[in-house]
C-alpha cells in the first residue's frame, strides 16, 4: 500500500487496513514534524530547487529532505548523480548496520543498482557483489520509457530489494506498473503534433527532466513558482523548443529567464486568469506547433493560482486537446 504526502492518510492507512507492507511518501514540508517513523529502507530520488518560498534558503530545504533517512533500519538510498543525497546519507543518523545503497543510469559500482547493455543489475544485495550483479530486469520493461522513469525504476527496486523483494518479483512489479494520471500521459494527437500531459512536473527540475526526453516541443509552462529559478532549466532545454505558452501568475519569472537565455524561442502569454485559460494555452500551443511536434504540458510550478491542483490542470489540459480537429486518442491520460 501506498500513503502519506498528499495522497492517502497514513494514519488512515495503520489504523483501518491491515498491510504487510506500507510505501509512505513524506513531502519537504511535512519532514520536519517527522520524529519517530523509522523505515527498513528510504530514498531522497534528488535534490532540487524547490519551495524556497517556505523554507526561506536552499540550505533549508536540504535539512529537511535529509530527514527522511532518519532512523533507517537496512538501507539509505541515495542517488549516485546527486552528491547532495550522497551527503545526506553520510551525514544521517541511521540505526546500527543500516547500509549506504546507490542508484545510477550507468554501470554500477559496489553496494549500486545501476544499468548494464539496458538491463537493471543488482550489486547491492547479492552476497557475491563484490565481482558480480543480478540482472532483475530490462530497461525496456519500464513505462512510459524516459530517463528519469528509469531512474526512479531504480530507486523503487533497490527499496524492494532491501526488504528482500527476489528479483523476479522486482521485474514483475516494473513490468505491471502503469503511472497516476497527469505523469508524462500521451493524451493524443492532432495534425501530426502529440500532447503530452505531466501536469505532476510542478517544479523546475520535474520540468527539465520531462523536456529532456522530447524533441521538438512546444512548451506549456507557469502557476506559482514557489521562489524558484529558472535559468538553468531553459539553458539545458532551449534547442529543443520550438515554442513556449506561458500562463499563471508567476509565468514573468519563466518569460525573463526564456529572454536571457532563448530569445529566438516564439512565447506566447495567457494573460486571463478566468476559466478557459488553459483551452487558450492550447490552442495557442496548436499555433505555434508543426507536424512532428511534442506539445508538452510540463509546467514546472505549483497549480494553486490557477486550478484547484495538478489534477484539475491536467485534466482541463486534456480536455482542450480532446477538443481539437482531428484529434486521435493514444491512450494514457486519466483524470
Amino acid at each position: 500500500c501506498a500513503a502519506g504526502n498528499i495522497g492517502h492518510s497514513l494514519v488512515d492507512v495503520v489504523m483501518h487496513d491491515a498491510m504487510d507492507v506500507i510505501a509512505v511518501e513524506v513531502g519537504a514540508p511535512q519532514l520536519p514534524f517527522v520524529h519517530s517513523m523509522s523505515p527498513v529502507a528510504s530514498v531522497c530520488l534528488n535534490i532540487a530547487d524547490d519551495h524556497i518560498d517556505h523554507f526561506g534558503s536552499m540550505e533549508a530545504y536540504v535539512a529537511a529532505k535529509a530527514r527522511v533517512y532518519e532512523r533507517t533500519q537496512e538501507a539509505v538510498i541515495y542517488n549516485a548523480q546527486d552528491a547532495t543525497t550522497l551527503r545526506m546519507v553520510e551525514e544521517a543518523d541511521v540505526i546500527e548496520g543500516c547500509r549506504a545503497i546507490g542508484f545510477t543510469l550507468g554501470a554500477p559500482g559496489l553496494s549500486m543498482i545501476g544499468v548494464v547493455d539496458d538491463l537493471v543489475v543488482d550489486r547491492a544485495f547479492i552476497s557475491e557483489r563484490a565481482d558480480a550483479a543480478q540482472e532483475l530486469a530490462s530497461i525496456h520493461d519500464v513505462h512510459p520509457f524516459a530517463p528519469h522513469n528509469i531512474a526512479n525504476a531504480l530507486a523503487a527496486a533497490a527499496l524492494a530489494r532491501a526488504f528482500g523483494v527476489p528479483a523476479t518479483a522486482v521485474r514483475d512489479g516494473l513490468v505491471a506498473f502503469e503511472p497516476a494520471a497527469h505523469r508524462i500521459a500521451m493524451v493524443g494527437m492532432a495534425d501530426g503534433v502529440t500532447y503530452i500531459d505531466d501536469s505532476k512536473a510542478t517544479n523546475a527540475h520535474a520540468a527539465q527532466t520531462s523536456l529532456a526526453a522530447y524533441e521538438p516541443i512546444v512548451w506549456i509552462a507557469g502557476g506559482m513558482a514557489k521562489g524558484q529559478d529558472f535559468d538553468d532549466l531553459v539553458t539545458s532545454c532551449a534547442r529543443r523548443l520550438r515554442g513556449v505558452v506561458l500562463l499563471g501568475i508567476d509565468r514573468a519569472v519563466i518569460a525573463s529567464a526564456l529572454e536571457r537565455h532563448a530569445p529566438d524561442v516564439p512565447v506566447i502569454e495567457v494573460t486571463s486568469p478566468e476559466t478557459g485559460s488553459m483551452a487558450k494555452a492550447v490552442e495557442a500551443a496548436r499555433r505555434l506547433a508543426r507536424s512532428g511536434d511534442t506539445v508538452l504540458l510540463a509546467p514546472g510550478c505549483a497549480s494553486w493560482d490557477m486550478f484547484t491542483d495538478y489534477t484539475d490542470r491536467g485534466r482541463q489540459f486534456a480536455s482542450a486537446v480532446q477538443a481539437l480537429p482531428g484529434f486521435t486518442p493514444l491512450g494514457g491520460a486519466g483524470a
